[in-house]
């Protein structure tokens, strides 16, 4: 008999670790190393007022910002990866705070560098590349910098602004704790009449429960108790909508959405036609609910009705190395380089795989300089297939990066970070598909297919337009009360499940509980990052080694362009509509072969 117990960390094979040694030999190395970065703040601090006065002043700060990137990417890897080998462990708690702490100093020591940048003139920062040749190196970070001119204040305005961010913050904690510590959910009721716990963690489970009845006691239970707390919820959306047009008004931009859209360099267009592209593929969704209600064998289908699972009996499982080379075969398309940082990632301490007593959970893929480190807590499902290929999506792209660009471009902006995971996971499953012959088996992957398309294409780009909704009835003066949020969240179900779904009116309340509406324009990007890998993983599927070698400059871009630049030189464009059109193309044929498997 298979068993259950979570092992102590000490009880995990060395092989099934990552490699933390990597970063620091021991944790008294490593606070050597703390110690030695409490120099940099001086060192910082003694280029204030310096930086306009040459090119070789200038040119030696940044030197020496890369050198504190470097230092500080190994101290806060080290603590933060330890912390969460065991998060019960308060001595590396501790060294997270300390590592905090200091960057914290730091940045500090370091606030003149943005007003000095700026307040040197052009023709004087003309001669500086002139003098310190080497400076050129640093004349996109330093251009980043000064484009946005228009939208920095005086020292003083700025000082001003940044002591309000711990205020701002205030909308995403009072949300957290009403939702996290405060509220609970009564017990949901089967169809036995058998009592089941509602919290958090338990919904989802219950959502997808083959008791129709559970699942509708379920879905009461929650909206329920967000019914009652629906005027507190929406103040709470409300002052953080306020507070987003606040900062934007006061560094003069025209919209909530420029302001956020502008330090990634996204245009405010591409979010738009995220949303009309997806509204005008609306009929595939429709077409979707329409099957899930028919496979269900329901005569009309509900909101509680979504997460059930419309193909059952089948379950597949895998073992940690069969996982690894069923990734190296679906990955294989991209070519023998990508394969070859697979095998280093497998073969070096990259990944520590299982659970283990204390340790964090969920899955990440964190970007040190000295090799990326993934964390895995693997069961051996088909989900944790597909977290495999996906955190290591991340890792070959952290990788490249880091190996390809100059110390001040190494970091990719959000807006590309789910690219490279998500063109993995699609890669997988064109390649599952290739192999399974089994009917029911091939229905069952088809699904998973549509399910990430219904939740990650569709849903979060409903969520982007409420997003958008909200924070224009803001700037237009208009009451974001809970019956006027209800009434537009309600509308947009309506809109993007069709005429098949019943929109109960408990689902109004959805915007009460999504979390996501507290991180100013965030999760338009799960989509769009979507459609995108989409679009590359069938381009690098139909055309090849041409196909590869521009995603593969992509990987290695870092922030070296814009994020739209950077994509565009891989083959996809998202300023304009196609890939949002060939997402929902796919959509609907692999609607059509659902159709096909399932009749």
């Amino acid at each position: 008999m298979e068993t259950t117990k979570i092992p102590a960390r000490a009880d995990v094979a060395a092989a099934d670790k990552w490699a933390i040694s990597d970063l620091f030999a021991s944790d008294e190395d490593w606070r050597a190393a703390l110690a030695a970065a409490k120099e940099y703040a001086p060192r910082a601090a003694s280029y204030r007022g310096r930086l306009g006065e040459s090119g070789e002043t200038l040119l030696a700060f940044l030197k020496l910002d890369d050198e504190i990137s470097l230092a500080f990417d190994a101290l806060v890897h080290y603590a933060q990866r330890k912390s969460d080998e065991d998060t019960r462990a308060a001595a590396y708690q501790e060294m997270v705070g300390q590592a905090t702490r200091l960057a914290v100093e730091l940045q500090s020591a370091c606030a003149f560098e943005t007003p000095e940048l700026l307040a040197i003139p052009d023709e004087t920062l003309a001669r500086f590349y002139e003098d310190a040749p080497a400076l050129e190196n640093y004349r996109l970070a330093i251009d980043r910098v000064r484009r946005r001119r228009a939208h920095v204040l005086g020292e003083k305005e700025e000082a001003l602004l940044a002591a309000a961010g711990e205020m701002a913050q205030c909308p995403d904690e009072i949300f957290s704790m009403l939702n996290d510590a405060d509220l609970t959910f009564p017990d949901a009721v089967d169809g036995e009449g058998e009592k089941h716990p509602v919290t958090h963690g338990t919904f989802v489970p219950l959502m997808q429960s083959y008791d129709r009845a559970l699942r509708k006691s379920a879905f009461h239970s929650v909206y329920s108790v967000y019914g009652r707390f629906r005027n507190t919820a929406a103040a709470t959306l409300s002052a953080q909508m306020k507070s987003l047009l606040f900062f934007a008004n006061a560094r003069q931009y025209s919209s909530t959405l420029e302001a956020a859209l502008d330090g990634t360099e996204v245009p405010a267009g591409v979010y738009h036609s995220l949303i009309e592209g997806v509204r005008a593929g609306l009929a595939p969704m429709h077409r979707y609910v329409s099957l899930r209600r028919r496979a269900l064998g329901l005569d009309r289908l509900h909101m509680y009705d979504l997460y059930v699972p419309i193909v059952d009996g089948v379950e597949m499982r895998f073992t940690f190395d069969e996982a690894k080379e069923i990734a190296l075969k679906a990955l294989a398309p991209l070519g023998e380089d990508y394969l070859a940082i697979l095998r280093e990632g497998f073969a070096n301490g990259w990944i520590d795989v299982y659970e283990n007593e204390g340790k964090r959970s969920g899955a990440y893929s964190a970007g040190a300089r000295v090799h990326p480190y993934v964390l895995l807590n693997f069961k051996g499902t088909l989900d944790d297939v597909f977290t495999l290929v996906h955190e290591m999506g991340h890792a070959v792209h952290s990788y490249l990066s880091n190996k390809t660009q100059p110390t001040a471009y190494q970091d990719y902006v959000i807006f590309v970070a789910e690219v490279a995971s998500t063109c993995n996971e699609a890669l997988l499953m064109e390649y599952l598909l290739s192999v399974t012959a089994d009917k029911k088996q091939r229905a069952y992957l088809v699904n998973h297919f549509l399910e990430q398309f219904r939740a990650t294409f569709y849903r979060q780009t409903m969520f982007a337009e409420f997003e958008l909704q909200m924070n224009e009835m803001t700037q237009r003066g208009e009451g974001t009360t809970a019956e006027a949020l209800c009434a537009r969240y309600k509308a947009l179900n309506e809109a993007y499940f069709g005429p098949d779904m019943v929109i109960d009116d408990e689902i109004a309340l959805e915007w009460a509980r999504i979390p996501h509406f507290y991180y100013d324009y965030y999760v338009y990007q799960y989509a769009t990052g979507y459609a995108a890998a989409i679009a590359l993983s069938r381009r690098i599927l139909r055309e090849g080694a041409g196909a590869v070698r521009d995603y593969l400059g992509f990987l290695s871009g870092g922030c070296s362009k814009d994020p739209i630049a950077l994509l565009r030189g891989a083959g996809v464009d998202m300023a304009g509509p196609a890939p949002v059109a060939d997402a929902v193309a796919l959509f609907d044929e692999l609607i059509g072969e659902m159709e096909s498997l399932l009749s």
